[in-house]
C-alpha cells in the first residue's frame, strides 16, 4: 500500500503480518497459501490464532501512533503469554538475546521480535496508519518519530484535502 521501506530486524515480521489484511479492499492475504506461505501457516486453527495475532499488533502499533484501535482485538499481552522464549548467551562476546522456544510458531517468533525491538528501543516505532480505512503498519523512521500516515502520498493526502475542505466550507462542516 505504501513505499516506505520494510522496518528493521525481527518488526518485519510483525510489519508484514498486520499488512496481511487490507482494510479498505477487505483482501486477506492469510485465505491464500502465497499468503500464509512466509509466516509458515497451515490452514484451519494456525490462520484463526494469526488472525487473532495480527488485530493485536494492529491495536498496539495504532497504540504507538497515538491512535485507539479500530475494533476489538485480544490483549496482545495475553497471547503473547503462550510463546516461551529462551536466553541465549554468546560464548564469544556474553551477549544475550531471547530466541522461540518453538521457532515454527509464529507467536513466538513475533514475541521474540517484540523483545528484540524493545531492547533496541525500536518498537515503538511500528505504528499504524492514522486513516481508518487504512491503518497500514509501517516504521515512523521520522527524526521526531511522529509521522501519521503510512504514505504522505495517499493517507497524508486524502487527510489534509478533507481538512482543507473543512475550513473552506461555509458551515465549517468536518464531515
Amino acid at each position: 500500500m505504501n513505499d516506505r521501506a520494510p522496518a528493521p530486524g525481527g518488526l518485519a515480521l510483525i510489519q508484514a503480518l498486520v499488512n496481511t489484511l487490507d482494510l479498505e479492499s477487505g483482501a486477506d492475504a492469510l485465505q491464500t497459501p502465497e499468503g500464509r506461505a512466509p509466516f509458515g501457516l497451515a490452514p484451519g486453527a494456525e490462520v484463526a490464532a494469526a488472525r487473532e495475532l495480527r488485530e493485536a499488533l494492529r491495536v498496539a502499533c495504532l497504540a504507538h501512533a497515538g491512535h485507539g484501535p479500530h475494533a476489538p482485538a485480544p490483549p496482545l499481552g495475553q497471547l503473547l503469554a503462550t510463546a516461551p522464549l529462551l536466553v541465549t548467551v554468546s560464548e564469544e562476546d556474553g551477549s544475550a538475546g531471547l530466541v522461540p522456544a518453538e521457532p515454527s510458531s509464529l507467536t513466538s517468533r513475533v514475541a521474540a521480535a517484540i523483545a528484540e525491538a524493545v531492547a533496541a528501543g525500536t518498537w515503538a516505532r511500528l505504528k499504524a496508519c492514522e486513516a481508518g480505512d487504512c491503518h497500514w503498519a509501517y516504521y515512523d523512521r521520522s527524526p521526531a518519530g511522529r509521522s501519521r500516515w503510512c504514505d504522505m502520498g495517499v493517507c497524508g493526502a486524502r487527510a489534509k484535502m478533507r481538512a482543507y475542505r473543512a475550513r473552506k466550507s461555509p458551515r465549517g462542516d468536518r464531515s
